[in-house]
């Protein structure tokens, strides 16, 4: 039987995965505005509500109210929610619910399901749903039996729910923290800078949720055997590795040399992995040196990987356009790594991505500075941290003005459903053309 709904008024993929996500922060939004979802009891103004309801579920962290002193246990439990729905894909969860219940799942949804993991292909999507289901519960699970000792010692009965909301929080990539108070807020993990349990368990839990879900299906799939691993995940994984060694080197010799050598460590590891979409911090970022803030926010556009529980434009973005570059200087044919040749699609799509990336985290910054007559290179960080979904905050978010407010919210969702996604949505009507243009030539650099 054929449907009944006019080709013109089917969803894309694309268009599921936008519309599910709005659909999300809206239904959190309202949520966050009922009287109980407030410490004070008090009905939540919409633009507040909105701002953390969207930051929660594109997992970012930018918070205009501090999390523990001002949400109460229904608005933090709400808050959680979002992030684990955000973290995994609105998509993927609906599907999960599709799959508990005995439904079939339809062309539709494993086509809008292979757009929001990143899967190169349709078939074993459903093998690979349950398998990110059970990673992800498996891995939480751990991070908060690992961290609920420490947590019980210093907060009683209360570190249970501490250690479980921050294990979801830091494998979905989100920074979400409820260590603030009303006299102290947005303290993030300052207090636990020293303590190598917390530290190291929130770290190992950024980068699992951060190097994809694909990347860790083919671990489970090969084990030691890296051959035999996807060109992707060997990318990933190497550019991870790069991404981390290279600024905890900086931050340990620059901007960390005063403190001792343990600590050292722990604070220079620490604050290279949480940039790339973590959100959380152990030392104030406002000490930072002038380029270890600009480290910070070049770490925060490249982000994490394609299919994972990170935002920003993705490792692999940066890995594609770094092997095109040195496929031009050595005037060689086609970039490639690892013995496989890349499509001239992905440079496309990457000087794409990087392109769009790059505008609207300076038109945002720009909007800010203007409106609120700040210095712009506060504004950049701020920016940054919106547009790549990674929530490390200069203070200034909380004092912003509804406009800037707007700006944030707007990066926040860009980043999280991706350029592409949203241009294929809009576009999802446009003909190729069936002919060429002329060719011509025009000189760059």
């Amino acid at each position: 039987m054929r449907s009944s709904i006019p080709m013109k008024w089917r969803l894309t993929p694309f268009q599921l995965i936008i519309l599910g996500f709005i659909g999300l922060i809206l239904l959190g939004a309202l949520l966050l505005m009922l009287p109980f979802a407030s410490r004070s009891g008090q009905v939540t103004a919409f633009g507040d509500a909105l701002f953390t309801a969207t930051s929660a579920a594109c997992v970012t962290g930018l918070v205009v109210q501090d999390t523990a002193s001002y949400w109460s246990g229904f608005g933090q439990a709400v808050i959680l929610v979002l992030i684990q729905i955000g973290g995994l894909g609105v998509v993927t969860v609906a599907a999960s619910f599709a799959l508990l219940s005995g439904r079939k799942i339809s062309l539709m949804q494993r086509s809008a399901m292979q757009e929001s993991l990143a899967a190169p292909q349709m078939g074993g999507l459903v093998r690979l749903t349950g398998f990110i289901l059970c990673m992800t519960l498996a891995i939480e699970l751990l991070g908060a039996l690992v961290m609920m000792p420490v947590f019980c010692q210093d907060f009683g009965a209360r570190g249970v729910w501490m250690a479980v909301f921050h294990s979801i929080s830091a494998f979905c990539n989100a920074g979400f923290d409820l260590m603030g108070t009303a006299e102290a807020p947005f303290a993030s993990l300052v207090s636990y800078a020293s303590h190598p349990v917390i530290t190291l368990t929130i770290m190992l839990l950024i980068v699992m949720g951060g190097i994809g879900f694909l990347t860790w299906d083919d671990v489970r799939a090969n084990g030691i055997h890296l051959r035999r691993y996807r060109m992707q995940s060997k990318v990933i994984l190497v550019m991870t590795a790069l991404l981390i060694i290279l600024p905890a080197a900086y931050f340990f010799l620059v901007d960390f040399a005063a403190l001792p050598v343990g600590s050292r460590l722990l604070a220079s590891l620490f604050q290279a992995v949480t940039p790339r979409t973590a959100g959380f911090n152990t030392v104030d970022l406002t000490q930072l040196t002038g380029p270890g803030q600009m480290l910070f926010i070049v770490l925060m556009l490249i982000g994490g990987s394609p299919g994972s529980t990170a935002g920003g434009m993705k490792i692999t973005t940066v890995a594609v356009l770094f092997a095109n570059a040195m496929a031009v200087f050595g005037r060689r044919e086609a970039p490639h790594y690892f013995g496989r040749r890349l499509e001239n699609s992905a440079v496309h799509s990457a000087a794409t991505i990087l392109t769009m990336y790059l505008c609207l985290f300076l038109a945002g910054a720009w909007i800010i500075s203007a409106s609120e007559e700040l210095p712009m290179s506060v504004c950049l960080f701020e920016s940054a941290s919106a547009i790549g979904t990674v929530g490390l905050s200069l203070g200034l978010t909380p004092g912003l003005g509804t406009a800037s407010r707007i700006v944030l919210i707007l990066l926040m969702f860009f980043g999280r459903v991706g350029g592409l996604t949203l241009i294929y949505a809009a576009l999802s009507t446009t003909q190729k053309r069936p002919s060429k243009l002329p060719l011509d030539r025009i000189t760059v650099g």
